[in-house]
């Protein structure tokens, strides 16, 4: 792969303006960069690791778009993903509205490279990577595409641990199995040979990368210049750290929050009453970050994940993309059913972790003046 060396010229973050090229108007970019996923592959860490560095990679004349504080930075490009595919994700019409079309007029106006980074473009069917190419590609900036991916056995634990932080009540066994029956909608968005035909189908192969998180989930700056590399971006150009990752929970403290998701029903599911709490304060303060024992894919399961995995891998070869890594970084490691732990088994530690949840919950309380000896509020209780 060429390295890209965008063209400099940016001041506080601003683009200077040059010269179009022959039979355009006005500014245009060099080159437009969509990562689109996987799920579940070290996203959440780029991403942020991205918007942090939005000063310092501009100075080089690479541009990610973010949106406004109030509607959250990193949600720009989250919106435009929902309104170019017509998901909505639990959120009203008016959350990602006309947001595709801001990007593709923000990016038409920019110059150098626009970076432009969510796991919802892998919800695109053909129809939509062909109006995204189209329409970025648009006066003659050069698009690509990159997908990131990380080995099937740890995506889907890792899904169904997300699953769980949104107010699902699955099991791992129903959502595993699921999984192998092809009824999951997830596997659609991690599918590398439906990713690989689908952006294959509308740009020529050495423009769709494919980058691979480490086996042994590695440290998270080989993922970061993996793929900083696919995107051409020196890494220097971005020294800032990410400042979140997603919220890893291990075993014990996945149970409790399954628990709790069964008795508050319906109100724990992503936009109902309750969900921002148990994701702002039982998960982010109380359960998260634990160095406890992690879950992992039930060794019933390694057979056909190791299956698919092959197939997919195959795939990728067969369409002459872009390898960033190494491919048998995709493959699932064998798991010993010695040692193996089953989630539906309550786990010594459970009463730690659930003591850990109550600790926050009961801080939130405070902060948020719910103080039990306050005066005012004793007498308002009778």
């Amino acid at each position: 792969m060429t390295p890209l060396t965008p063209t400099s010229g940016v001041i506080g973050g601003r683009p200077r303006r040059r010269q179009a090229r022959p039979g355009t108007i006005g500014l245009v970019p060099d080159r437009v960069v969509l990562h689109v996923g996987t799920p579940k592959s070290g996203t959440t860490y780029l991403q942020s690791r991205l918007v942090a560095n939005v000063a310092a990679l501009a100075e080089h004349d690479v541009h990610v778009p973010v949106a406004p504080p109030a509607q959250g930075r990193d949600t720009y490009a989250f919106r435009a993903a929902l309104d170019l595919t017509g998901v909505r994700m639990g959120r009203g019409p008016g959350y990602s509205a006309g947001w595709w079309d801001r990007l593709v007029t923000d990016a038409a106006a920019g110059s150098g490279t626009w970076l432009v980074s969510h796991e919802s473009f892998s919800r695109c069917e053909p129809e939509h990577a062909a109006r995204a190419v189209e329409e970025l590609g648009r006066g003659g900036a050069e698009v690509s595409v990159v997908v990131t991916a990380r080995d099937l056995g740890r995506t889907l634990v890792s899904g169904w641990v997300e699953g769980v932080k949104h107010g699902s009540t699955l099991r791992l066994a129903e959502y595993l199995e699921r999984a192998r029956d092809g009824d999951l909608p997830i596997l659609a968005q991690l599918d590398l040979a439906r990713l690989a035909e689908v952006w294959t189908g509308v740009l020529p192969p050495d423009r769709v990368h494919v980058v691979t998180a480490a086996s042994d989930g590695g440290e998270r700056d080989l993922l970061w210049t993996r793929f900083l590399a696919a995107c051409g971006v020196d890494p220097a150009w971005a020294p800032e750290d990410a400042r979140r990752a997603n919220d890893a929970l291990g075993l014990p403290e996945t149970q409790v929050l399954l628990a709790l998701n069964r008795e508050l029903g319906q109100a724990a599911r992503r936009g109902s009453r309750f969900h921002d709490l148990l994701r702002g304060t039982v998960v982010g303060r109380g359960l998260a970050g634990r160095d406890s024992e992690r879950v992992r894919l039930d060794p019933a399961h390694v057979a056909w994940v190791t299956r698919v995995s092959r197939d997919w891998v195959g795939a990728v070869v067969a369409a002459g993309v872009v390898v960033t890594g190494d491919l048998d970084d995709l493959r699932p490691a064998p798991v010993d059913a010695g040692s193996w732990v089953d989630p539906d088994v309550p786990h010594p530690d459970v009463a730690v972790a659930a003591a850990a949840a109550l600790k926050a919950v009961v801080k939130e309380a405070y902060r948020r003046g719910e103080d039990p000896r306050d005066p005012a509020r004793r007498s308002t209780q009778g």
